[in-house]
């Protein structure tokens, strides 16, 4: 088969864990045709962001403190991971000159007193143009042909929207499929930096936290995988977050759909828009553990088994959020007022994560993160209070819990048992939504509640009996 394995910080974030994945990517290998896309090491990403904030606060010396710390961690790894001593002494001289070239880099952006996207995109690159070389040398230490290409050399073509590109699709995929191809005939295994592009000026770009995934989805539909697989440290998607449901089951199956509305709300290992280059070529994908390798995970498909078909498949929680009523008589039958409410709050870079309008439309109830709540007020008073709107009222802490499958549509009942069990276990409801598919049915209740929400509902439907082999 052809396969794209994407392997996630905490898979690669120790001397063991790489050596373990370079093995079993040896063992993969004899009878498949392999592409590795790989993320930064663990805490490399958030050193980066430090260090992009420590020179907005114009603290050089933190920056170049950090800088060492990254340094540091890779040639660590790169000194208990690799055998052979001659590729060792390569590999850590390269890192000394991607090294120089990040304190380069920290100089110049002092010297500027700036931290542009496009700047910041070039900082973030470094924790996957350093991984990647780690990666395919350990590869390559237990004798198998492997070389590193960020994703700017193996043709991943954006926009120019620094910090969240868009991938060029036409373009990139001429260039991926024919850059891969070559290294197929080769036999040699190409470890790719995930989460970073370049525009059509050369300009490093970044898809945003998360966008390895992304990158795993985008070279997969560029070279016609067969199978995508997602490794991480967690077993694949599960009926709740095990750290709140003790019994949470790993679901076997689900539907593209399914694990789109899961990514949105709540399941942390998935990057929203890495389906979107799958649900042309259909392509299937696993969700694994690269630490426990036995076990098959998830498998994500364009049209799940009907034993997948359950009614509820997942309990989703998104903690720490903030509610906004926005209130005001003249929003009465008033066209256009939704709409300059969202767009106000879209050209501030604000993401709405949840929307309720009354019938009367004199009030209208937004759901943002906790994060943008003061720039979400801030940005609604300046512009509209006093215009359409009348009053704010805001409501901080709050959770969304989500109730997700594609088994709920048409199901009579299913509404009626979650809101009898929250009431039962005394979680009062603030909000409420069900879109029109039917898929996901969302409400919001106060962070201090989520915990007994989610596990009442996960009992309420039984999803500790899914999958019982």
């Amino acid at each position: 088969m052809k396969l794209v394995l994407k392997y996630g910080g905490t898979s690669i974030s120790s001397a063991k864990d790489i050596q373990n994945v370079a093995k079993h990517i040896q063992s993969l290998s004899k009878q498949n045709q392999l592409v590795i896309v790989c993320s930064a090491i663990s805490d490399t990403t958030d050193d980066l962001i430090e260090i992009a904030q420590s020179i907005k606060k114009e603290n050089k010396k933190k920056a170049e403190q950090l800088a060492k710390k990254i340094a540091n961690r890779h040639q660590q790894l790169a000194s208990q991971t690799i055998k052979k001593s001659q590729v060792r002494k390569k590999l850590l001289q390269t890192f000394d000159g991607y090294v120089s070239e990040l304190i380069a880099l920290i100089d110049g952006m002092v010297l500027l007193g700036e931290v542009t996207p496009r700047s910041m995109d070039y900082l973030f690159s470094f924790g996957e143009r350093l991984s990647i070389k780690l990666i395919s040398t350990a590869i390559n230490d237990i004798g198998k042909k492997s070389i590193s290409l960020t994703g700017k050399e193996v043709g991943i073509v954006t926009d120019s929207n620094f910090g969240e590109s868009k991938p060029l699709m036409d373009t990139t995929r001429l260039r991926v499929s024919k850059a891969l191809e070559s290294l197929f005939l080769k036999k040699t295994i190409p470890v790719i930096g995930g989460f970073v592009g370049a525009d059509q000026h050369g300009h490093v770009t970044t898809f945003g936290r998360g966008g390895s995934d992304y990158s795993a989805t985008i070279i997969g539909s560029c070279v016609k995988a067969d199978e995508i697989w997602l490794m991480s440290d967690v077993d694949g998607l599960m009926t709740a977050d095990p750290k709140i449901v003790k019994n949470a089951r790993l679901l076997n199956e689900v539907s593209y759909v399914e694990a789109i509305e899961m990514a949105m709300f709540g399941a942390k290992q998935i990057h929203p828009r890495t389906f979107e280059p799958l649900l042309t070529k259909k392509i299937p994908m696993k969700i694994r553990s690269s630490f426990n390798v036995k076990n098959e995970g998830t498998l994500v498909t364009s049209s799940p088994s009907l034993t997948a078909k359950n009614s509820v498949k997942c309990v989703s929680n998104v903690s720490h959020n903030g509610l906004i009523d926005i209130r005001g008589g003249s929003m009465v039958g008033t066209p256009g007022t939704a709409g300059k409410i969202f767009s106000t709050l879209a050209d501030a870079s604000i993401n709405v994560m949840m929307i309720s309008q009354n019938p009367s439309e004199s009030s209208i109830t937004i759901v943002v993160k906790n994060a943008d709540l003061d720039k979400a007020v801030n940005i609604l008073e300046t512009e509209l209070l006093g215009k359409i709107i009348k009053k704010l009222e805001i409501t901080t802490d709050m959770a969304i819990i989500a109730l997700i499958g594609s088994g709920m549509r048409g199901t009579v009942g299913v509404a009626s048992k979650v809101f009898g069990s929250l009431a039962k276990n005394k979680v009062n409801v603030s909000m409420i939504t069900q879109g029109s598919s039917e898929l996901n049915l969302a409400f919001v209740v106060k962070n201090s509640d989520a915990n007994t929400a989610v596990q009442a509902l996960h009992n309420e439907f039984e999803l500790s009996k899914i999958n019982l082999k």
